[in-house]
């Protein structure tokens, strides 16, 4: 049973307390934040030109300017995040804030397991309700989000974020100074 705190804490089943990162979080939307700009800019270039050419073949409706825009960014956005996960670790937002996609157990993802992970991110709803659920429910990394843990998958700090206090773990303990010989 889990029960949870108005201190942003949820009690595991060990009883043990799992605090969530809202950094972490944050630090999630700024990056995400940063990727639906590029996208959005993309999809409005997109979408103009093909809402030109229906223009210009005659079948134009008010409303199909708007619908492309969607469509575009709809698709572009699961094509942007599903390639650039699995090719690159991260897209340009997650880079920008010093994230990387991984899978649970540290490795590279696939782009099937990326395809998983990123199919929330159609519709922005979609997304806001899968990290809600993320947040509210526990699992076993509070860093996942409910498609996160789907696909096996985690979102971790490798870099220094621009805000916060951030700080991605220590990949080796810090070494201890030499001690002196007695004299």
């Amino acid at each position: 049973m889990t029960t949870s705190s108005s201190s942003g804490q949820t009690s595991g089943q060990s009883g043990q307390i799992e605090q969530i990162d809202f950094m972490h979080w944050l630090i999630r939307l700024i990056a995400y934040i940063i990727d639906a700009i590029i996208v959005s800019i993309v999809s409005a270039i997109l979408g103009v030109i093909l809402a030109i050419s229906i223009v210009l073949s005659g079948a134009f409706f008010l409303f199909v300017g708007y619908g492309l825009f969607f469509l575009t960014f709809g698709l572009l956005s699961i094509l942007y995040f599903i390639i650039l996960d699995a090719a690159w670790g991260g897209t340009i937002g997650k880079r920008v804030m010093g994230l990387q996609v991984q899978t649970v157990n540290g490795g590279r993802i696939a782009i099937d397991k990326s395809f998983i992970r990123n199919i929330s991110k159609i519709f922005p709803l979609f997304l806001f309700l899968d990290w809600l659920i993320a947040v509210v429910t526990a699992g076993n990394d509070r860093r996942q989000k409910l498609t996160d843990r789907w696909a096996g998958t985690t979102v971790v700090q490798v870099g220094r974020a621009p805000i916060g206090s951030t700080a991605p773990p220590p990949s080796t303990p810090p070494s201890t100074p030499p001690s002196t010989p007695p004299s």
